[in-house]
């Protein structure tokens, strides 16, 4: 079995998310490596739906490195493709299917790398393999696995294989998203002063956050904190007095202002007119160029961080958020072979040949991470 040919496999498994059955597909790699000498679990995240956690060669000299990538892909689309979705068609240097590049691709090539690295000379540590369900709709998958106590034990490092076209990336912004409501008294509109307007609340309110400035410094990777508001609606009818609306609200955090921090000061600003849920709360993760680990990816990727101009940011989320913390703060890497225009979109594809190089990328990263001084 090669990257390509697994990659073609794991696309044909449909685990659109939702509702996600990532459980067949969990098992179906926990074959293939237990099948190589890899003690595999499978904590559960719901019915029909697994994480996989896999794991060779852990020693009490050295952490491990661990490798990971979430199983769930999002839905289709309106539009209608020209290929099939779940084909595993190759064109060229195309492999195309939902999935491809987010991130099937990444997770088949951290497989394969694991395995391989195990042909000659184990790596000192060993590799953990955390491949999780339910991570498009806001690292769910990963943060329940968190939450429900399983041991998930520490990291020499992190590499996250979500698409940067074999890229690597050391931080990526947090992510807080919220649903905020304003309330009112409902009356007909020809008398609006009987009534309570709860569109003009939350149209203050938008007003004030379009003019927010976050109290932060400049992170050095991320730069400044952002907020947007992306959704709206609100009343009954044209001829009422609203009694209710709601928006939504999208802060992308640093590791200059944690998601806590922001939310006091939205808090602040709107006062209590309107109230506000947390739907996603997940922090900014960055690891310095002068890590050690990161200058083992410098040689390794022959990239040069401190270059001016040298992109270090990966602008999604990833379950980094919940991992890297709870792995204490491990030094993270965002590596995988997907094409990043091309995430979520209408006839998705992924490089054969970037696949290809992110199984040697991650070999060399397993077995040079070895040899490293901690």
């Amino acid at each position: 079995m090669d990257a390509i040919s697994l990659t073609q496999q794991l696309i044909e498994f449909n685990t659109v998310n939702p509702p996600g059955n990532e459980e067949e597909i969990a098992r179906f790699l926990g074959e293939i490596l237990s099948g190589h000498g890899f003690t595999v679990e499978y904590p559960k995240h719901a019915e029909h739906r697994l994480n996989l956690v896999a794991t060779k060669g852990l020693s009490e000299e050295k952490l491990p490195i661990v490798l990971s990538g979430h199983l769930d892909v999002v839905p289709l689309g309106a539009e209608k493709w020209s290929v099939d979705p779940f084909g595993r068609e190759i064109k060229g240097d195309k492999l195309y299917g939902r999935g491809s590049t987010d991130m099937k691709a990444g997770v088949a090539a951290m497989t394969i790398a694991a395995i391989e690295s195990f042909e000659k000379d184990a790596p000192l540590g060993g590799v953990k393999l955390v491949f999780t369900a339910d991570e498009e709709l806001g690292c769910r998958g990963a943060k329940q696995l968190c939450d429900s106590g399983y041991d998930i034990g520490r990291a020499s490092a992190l590499i996250i294989g979500e698409p940067t076209a074999n890229t690597p990336y050391l931080a990526h912004k947090g992510g807080l998203y919220l649903n905020a409501k304003t309330t009112g008294v409902t009356a007909h509109s020809s008398m609006p002063e009987l009534g309570e307007n709860a569109i003009y609340k939350a149209a203050r309110a938008v007003t004030k956050i379009e003019n927010l400035t976050f109290k932060a410094v400049q992170d050095d990777t991320l730069g400044f904190p952002t907020i947007n508001v992306g959704y709206m609606q609100g009343g009954l009818n044209l001829n009422s007095v609203p009694d209710k609306a709601e928006f939504t609200i999208d802060i992308r955090s640093t590791t200059k202002l944690a998601n806590s921090e922001a939310f006091q000061q939205l808090k602040a600003l709107v006062g209590d007119e309107v109230s506000i849920e947390k739907l996603v709360d997940l922090n900014a993760i960055a690891t310095p160029v002068e890590h050690p680990f990161i200058q083992l990816i410098s040689e390794i990727c022959g990239i040069d961080y401190r270059k001016e101009g040298t992109k270090k940011s990966a602008p999604y989320l990833t379950d980094a958020s919940v991992l890297t913390p709870w792995l204490d703060h491990a030094p993270t890497l965002i590596l995988g072979p997907g094409e990043p225009s091309m995430a979520h979109k209408i006839d998705e594809y992924c490089h054969v040949s970037k696949i290809l190089e992110a199984v040697e990328l991650y070999k060399q990263i397993i077995l040079k991470n070895g040899k490293r001084s901690e």
